[in-house]
């Protein structure tokens, strides 16, 4: 016998779970009306398909709503000035923070953390560069002035942990940015250390300079407007771009304009356009961004291929690669949200879930 589940929180299910709703397993794969998803003592999916086909355990208790499906993988986040914990009752499963002191990037990865955490540490930049002027002034940049103190800061954050290197390219306002040399010496010591280098580059030249660099992703859509050769590079060399369009879109003015026309580019182009919010900035909060999922829409993607960005695209992003399930497979951990409707015919259903799983934790905002 199963029995619908009436408590909240957060609880470890040591005999497993059973979740029920229209199901979208992800993957490719069709939705399935009235389906049930077993997850065992493990945290594991031992069997999904129509309720009627599968057999449930006794006993277990049983999660229904509306839809169940993956949950959303945020791609950029700083958890310095959003929970984690929020982020999780709202929906998340995922993030990656790229940009926190190295301390408190340390203790954000734990391997058992709802939601799965990935950390950058601090951004890498000019001495005097961004963030270290504004946001960032208290351990969120580390200062590199050449090549060796690159490699030494590379060599830092390898010991403490991170599971990506982020380096800030950041012109604005006179602000020094590294020059060539070192963001390619910052590339070559991650690369040697097995990590991948995500850039803030906003502008058409600190895209190329990143590129030149080999660095191997984009943190925001640029906000300058991108020639063709350049939206034709990164998808020749297949960099992905983590969208962030929300809080970018919403300052306004011509860099609104200029963006949304960057994310058309860049899906017409096949440039893979993953989600992430950039929580802590303007427009941003905790939780799932309905309107960043609107716009990833509006890009191209249509509502089915943002929702994909969101959890198998951004689940990829490098440091969450192989740590966080971005579809429902037998056999693998599960990483899934029950919501009470469907969120591609009623997306503000993303900001009420009635339960999140990750593996035998159960969220029950």
């Amino acid at each position: 016998m199963t029995r619908e589940e009436p408590t909240a929180g957060v609880t470890a299910r040591p005999r497993g779970y059973v979740l029920r709703g229209r199901l979208w397993p992800g993957g490719g794969e069709p939705a399935i009306d009235d389906a049930v998803v077993v997850v065992d003592a493990e945290g594991i999916v031992a069997a999904y398909g129509p309720a009627h086909l599968v057999d449930l355990p006794d006993g277990v208790p049983v999660v229904a709503g509306g839809w169940v499906g993956p949950g959303v993988v945020d791609a950029h986040v700083h958890l310095a000035f959003g929970s984690a914990a929020a982020m999780a009752a709202g929906g998340v499963v995922a993030v990656r923070d790229l940009g926190s002191p190295v301390d408190d990037a340390r203790d954000r990865r734990a391997p058992d953390a709802v939601p799965v955490v990935a950390v950058s540490g601090p951004l890498l930049t000019a001495p005097g560069g961004y963030p270290s002027r504004s946001w960032g002034a208290r351990g969120f940049a580390r200062f590199l002035g050449s090549p060796g103190e690159a490699r030494r800061a590379v060599g830092t954050l390898v010991d403490a942990g991170v599971d990506v290197v982020k380096v800030a390219l950041e012109p604005a306002d006179g602000l020094p940015v590294p020059p060539a040399e070192v963001v390619r010496a910052v590339v070559d010591a991650a690369h040697d250390a097995g990590l991948a280098v995500t850039c803030h580059a906003l502008t058409v030249e600190m895209v190329s300079r990143a590129l030149d660099a080999g660095a191997d992703e984009l943190a925001h859509l640029p906000v300058e407007h991108l020639p063709t050769h350049l939206v034709a590079r990164l998808a020749l060399e297949e960099v992905p771009v983590v969208s962030t369009l929300h809080t970018l879109v919403g300052q306004g003015g011509p860099q609104a304009n200029a963006v949304r026309a960057n994310a058309r580019a860049l899906v017409g182009a096949g440039v893979p356009l993953v989600y992430g919010t950039d929580l802590g900035n303007t427009g941003t909060s905790t939780g799932v961004d309905v309107e960043e999922l609107a716009l990833l829409a509006e890009a191209g993607l249509g509502d089915e291929g943002a929702m994909r960005a969101a959890t198998e695209g951004s689940a990829g992003v490098h440091g969450l690669r192989g740590r966080c399930e971005p579809a429902v497979v037998v056999g693998r951990r599960a990483h899934m949200v029950v919501l009470p409707a469907d969120p591609l015919s009623e997306p503000k259903s993303w900001t009420s879930p009635l339960a999140v799983v990750s593996g035998r934790e159960v969220v029950r905002p």
